[in-house]
């Protein structure tokens, strides 16, 4: 099966820097100018804007020179947010403690929900007995988690470790925005972009052979 080139086929790179030329297949070149446009003028909407900004002023200030827990509380003190939610798989519980800990040392109302809150069991939702042997019967439940923040009205949501699917049903029915300060990954201790430099080196070595 083949697929268009795109972004991660590219080894030019002039979007970043603008100066070099495009690859005959570059998505920037091929953007309509509507398309351009009516992207552009959603960086005018109040928050939009707000979030570029101060982004862009963190990332320019404290390059190499902050984490992400820094970064994730400078973030939040410049716009204004003052209760966090976070929203924690069990088995970082304790790192989610942690991280509460450190947040209201910086001031911030913090609220956490675990990812097991008001779970039903797997099998409700049509998981096979058969799915539930190893892991458990006992189901996470993303979306209970985004409406337990959304209740207590957090204006910024950190995810701590949700598992794949998981995270995205979050995001999906968040009402706050969400940062992610924890991607899981338990076989490369919660450093999934491990398996990407493993990858690399091995693809590398066939290359020299």
């Amino acid at each position: 099966m083949s697929d268009s080139k795109s972004c991660v086929d590219c080894g030019v790179l002039n979007c970043q820097k603008r100066d070099k030329e495009y690859p005959d297949f570059c998505l920037t070149t091929e953007l309509p100018a509507e398309t351009i446009e009516k992207v552009r003028r959603l960086y005018e909407e109040d928050e939009n804007n707000k979030v570029s900004v101060i982004s862009a002023q963190i990332e320019n200030e404290f390059y190499l020179k902050y984490t992400r827990v820094e970064e994730v509380i400078e973030f939040a003190r410049r716009m204004g947010y003052t209760k966090i939610g976070i929203a924690t798989c069990v088995g970082l519980i304790e790192e989610s403690r942690t991280l509460a800990r450190i947040l209201r040392k910086h001031g911030f109302e913090v609220y956490g929900a675990v990812c097991k809150i008001g779970s039903f069991l797997k099998t409700e939702v049509g998981v096979p007995e058969s799915d539930i042997t190893r892991t458990g019967a006992v189901m996470c439940n993303p979306i209970m988690q985004a409406e337990v923040l959304n209740q207590a009205g957090t204006d910024f949501n950190v995810v701590m470790g949700l598992c794949v699917g998981h995270d995205s049903l979050f995001y999906k029915y968040s009402k706050a925005l969400v940062t992610t300060l924890v991607a899981k990954d338990r076989v490369l201790a919660h450093n999934p972009v491990g398996a990407l430099y493993q990858a690399k080196a091995y693809y590398k070595k066939l290359e020299m052979e």
